[in-house]
């Protein structure tokens, strides 16, 4: 069987399937005349090049480069910049709730503004292992950010990646990359399709629940695989292909072994490499199994308000998990 690790016959990118061609993250950035040295990079692929920056005073940040590169002679540094800035108003628009990291401010490179740049605060954690077993609290306070996010008219949309949600050292959820969000209005085609991303979002938070705490959600794997979404199913359909031609071609330039996934890539993001580590299962919480209440039908169920608290940055969000309905 193919191997899903590194191979010694693998080799670096070429420049087209970098954000930043041949170049790395810069050593050094200043944000508001503040000096940061780069520590780590977590992350170079087609679309950015992410990596940790220390401060003064021992503070760590993480700073997104969009892409740059050109591809196939056509310039690509206008997208580069329009994902830089929607991402950043997704973050301040964000900016008061506690489980999503902060906007730091603009980013200059040398002296010179880099608007395909964009900075924010570093969670201390690890992104969410394959079944790990959590907090008790950890899956209700990361549905109610998500009540809160399309509150105000925006869907999360990449929440079927499990790197995109933070384990913090406190056992406290969050939610990182925000560079496909959406901000819809709340009228119109807009309401329609928000409200498409939405259930996209309450399902995929529904799948990692079932895998991590099985004893909360009330829904196995299988239950949660039949209440999928009919477009996600599309999408898959064809996003599959997609994906498995996008692997073999990756594997054809030798820029990854195997079965193309991207633990075989010479220089695998941080979320992979933080997985292949894992030796044993991940330390449990110390809590108690709950009741299995999660995805009851929400007619039957009655919602309960969270004292004031305890709302996710002082908005009045019901305490109750995502609603999934069986796909006929």
């Amino acid at each position: 069987m193919a191997s899903d690790h590194f191979s010694s016959d693998t080799r670096p990118r070429p420049k087209w399937l970098r954000a930043l061609g041949p170049h790395s993250a810069p050593a050094r950035i200043e944000i508001a005349g503040k000096q940061y040295r780069k520590i780590e990079d977590l992350k170079h692929d087609s679309w950015a090049a992410t990596s940790m920056y220390e401060g003064p005073g021992t503070e760590r940040i993480v700073c997104k480069f969009q892409r740059q590169q050109s591809l196939f002679g056509l310039p690509m540094g206008w997208l580069g910049k329009l994902l830089a800035r929607h991402e950043l108003e997704i973050l301040q628009r964000l900016a008061d709730l506690p489980n999503v990291p902060r906007p730091c401010g603009p980013v200059h490179v040398g002296g010179v503004a880099a608007s395909h740049a964009i900075a924010r605060s570093f969670i201390p954690g690890h992104p969410l292992q394959r079944g790990e077993r959590v907090r008790n609290d950890f899956f209700p306070t990361l549905s109610r950010l998500l009540a809160v996010i399309h509150r105000r008219q925006m869907a999360y949309v990449d929440l079927h990646k499990r790197e995109n949600i933070i384990v913090g050292d406190n056992g406290d959820p969050f939610l990182i990359d925000f560079q496909i969000s959406a901000v819809l209005p709340s009228s119109g085609p807009g309401r329609v399709l928000l409200g498409i991303l939405a259930q996209c979002d309450e399902y995929h938070l529904a799948k990692h629940w079932a895998k991590s705490r099985p004893d909360q959600c009330g829904l196995d794997r299988t239950s949660v695989r039949e209440r999928m979404p009919w477009w996600i199913c599309l999408h898959r359909m064809v996003a599959r292909p997609f994906r498995q031609l996008r692997r073999r071609l990756l594997v054809l330039i030798s820029v990854r072994s195997g079965r193309g996934r991207a633990a075989s890539e010479l220089f695998a993001e941080d979320a992979v490499r933080r997985e292949l580590c894992v030796a044993s299962a991940p330390a449990a919480w110390s809590d108690e199994p709950v009741a299995a209440t999660c995805f009851l039908p929400r007619a039957r169920r009655p919602a309960s308000r969270l004292p004031a608290s305890d709302e996710t940055c002082g908005e009045a969000v019901l305490c109750e998990p995502p609603r999934l309905r069986r796909v006929a």
